[in-house]
């Protein structure tokens, strides 16, 4: 990288990082990280959370609720930030900021995911340890609490980092309702300072790297110590 762009990349960085903040508004990766956070943790309580409920649950309950998940699944995530954002309001008359909106929007798609594995990692491990535990007079609960759920949120660990991956990348799509996450930092520092557009986007990727690579860090310690 030329010194100039080696410059013009370093005195750019505090505002890729954090926006104009703490004087203005959080943006940048700061901003990104913050809403990252919010929707793993929200699609981890919420998926495990309904994926407990939909192994208890009676079958003509469980069916059209598996029916949402995978229609979640199944459209593109900016579509659901529109929907969130644009409609919501005019159907429920409740007014969602912009932040929230991403985060929820992330939250709702991860959770069908991670509710999917959950349920995947329920009928792996079979239904004969499910059954000896209630022979041995275990409630469907605590079966469920103290013989399903160890081993599969054991096996599930890796695909968890992966969603928790997957939505931090896809903050970037936050611009389509005027959030300044790290993608849209950059591409306000491109048009202030044009010709040097594979520099700012090449420190843009590093930082994701890195925040994925911590992510995925993260998940191979969790693994290491469930272990």
């Amino acid at each position: 990288m030329p010194d100039t762009a080696l410059h013009l990349v370093a005195g750019q960085l505090p505002y890729l990082l954090k926006g104009a903040f703490p004087q203005g508004a959080l943006a940048g990766a700061a901003l990104t990280l913050w809403m990252a956070l919010l929707a793993c943790l929200g699609a981890t309580i919420v998926g495990i959370g309904l994926a407990c409920w939909l192994e208890l649950a009676p079958a003509t309950v469980a069916r059209p609720v598996r029916a949402g998940l995978a229609f979640l699944r199944a459209i593109p995530v900016v579509m659901l930030i529109f929907w969130t954002y644009f409609l919501l309001p005019m159907l429920a008359g409740v007014q969602v900021g912009e932040v929230s909106t991403v985060v929820v929007a992330l939250a709702a798609i991860g959770a069908s995911y991670i509710a999917q594995t959950m349920s995947a990692g329920f009928a792996a491990i079979g239904r004969g340890q499910h059954q000896a535990a209630l022979a041995l007079g275990m409630t469907p609960a605590q079966s469920l609490r103290l013989v399903l759920l160890p081993p599969t949120l054991r096996a599930m660990l890796p695909s968890l980092a992966n969603t928790w991956v997957s939505l931090t990348k896809d903050t970037s799509l936050a611009y389509v309702v005027g959030v300044v996450e790290l993608s849209t930092a950059a591409t306000q520092v491109n048009g202030r300072n044009m010709g040097y557009a594979m520099e700012i986007f090449a420190a843009v990727a590093v930082i994701y790297f890195i925040v994925c690579a911590a992510i995925e860090q993260i998940g191979r310690r969790g693994l290491r110590r469930m272990r």
